[in-house]
């Protein structure tokens, strides 16, 4: 994972690159840990904001930051300029002993903490080890909601970008163990508050609009992964019917946001496509 300063240029702009070395050098990067091929740092600009990027693989780089220019932001260069002067240490082994070495009792009851505390932590687990999700598209939906409307309370418009994240990742553990419908039903629900809250974006518009692309797009390959078949639990679940699917699509299209539009019609076709 060895990384050149000519390699971190070619990511952002010069001004881009500048601004991050000068962030690296005013010691903006608050905290920064490693585990195995990952850094997570939390870097400190106009807010503080969050960093997950593989050094091996950069250009898929996550910052918590409203930059929607060309290339990757500051944030992640100070990061990636961090990690090449001085690597932090890999924390994995550490973990694996302890795990190792832990009573399992002791194990279980901090796991319970955890989980009892953190909502998204316990969707995680239960995608990973109890099969689809307990929660309704309508209930991630209000949750979606909320972190728009907490975003920017005082105002009718959003100008910071919302870290989506914890959804995203949700579906993807959901779609690892084969549950397409329950993977569905995240995408949706993030599908539809974006496209009802997309024309208050007024800044980060490309960061609203990568996040609306990977929803649809997950929802239209887990609607034609599970081949049409019936959820397991119907209310917690998108629609596993291809037609209404695509239905729901092009609905999408007549009544969500005009330049959305388009998106939800070639989805909408795309599936119709993939079912013959």
């Amino acid at each position: 994972m060895d990384l050149t300063d000519e390699e971190i240029r070619d990511l952002c702009p010069d001004a881009v690159f500048e601004r991050g070395r000068t962030y690296l050098e005013e010691g903006r990067i608050e905290r920064i840990s490693r585990f195995d091929d990952e850094l997570t740092a939390v870097v400190a600009g106009s807010r503080r904001y969050d960093v997950r990027v593989d050094p091996s693989s950069p250009e898929s780089a996550r910052c918590s930051c409203p930059y929607d220019g060309p290339g990757t932001c500051k944030h992640v260069v100070a990061v990636l300029l961090r990690w090449m002067a001085n690597p932090p240490t890999d924390e994995r082994d550490r973990i694996d002993a302890v795990l190792e070495r832990a009573d399992p009792d002791a194990l279980r009851a901090f796991l319970r903490e955890e989980l009892a505390s953190d909502v998204g932590l316990r969707d995680r687990f239960l995608a990973r080890f109890d099969g689809s999700t307990t929660r309704s598209v309508a209930e991630f939906r209000a949750e979606i909601d909320r972190l728009f409307e907490e975003t920017n309370p005082d105002y009718a418009v959003v100008f910071d970008p919302i870290d989506f994240d914890e959804y995203l990742e949700l579906a993807a553990s959901h779609r690892e163990q084969g549950r397409y419908d329950s993977a569905a039903a995240v995408h949706r629900a993030l599908i539809e508050s974006l496209d009802d809250h997309m024309e208050l974006v007024d800044g980060s518009y490309d960061h609203f609009t990568r996040a609306f692309t990977t929803a649809l797009d997950g929802y239209v390959d887990c609607v034609a992964a599970s081949d049409g078949e019936p959820a397991a639990d119907e209310d917690a679940t998108a629609d596993g019917d291809i037609e209404d699917a695509a239905a729901f699509l092009e609905d999408r299209a007549a009544s969500g946001t005009p330049f959305l539009a388009n998106r939800f019609e070639r989805a909408a076709a795309e599936l119709r496509d993939r079912a013959e």
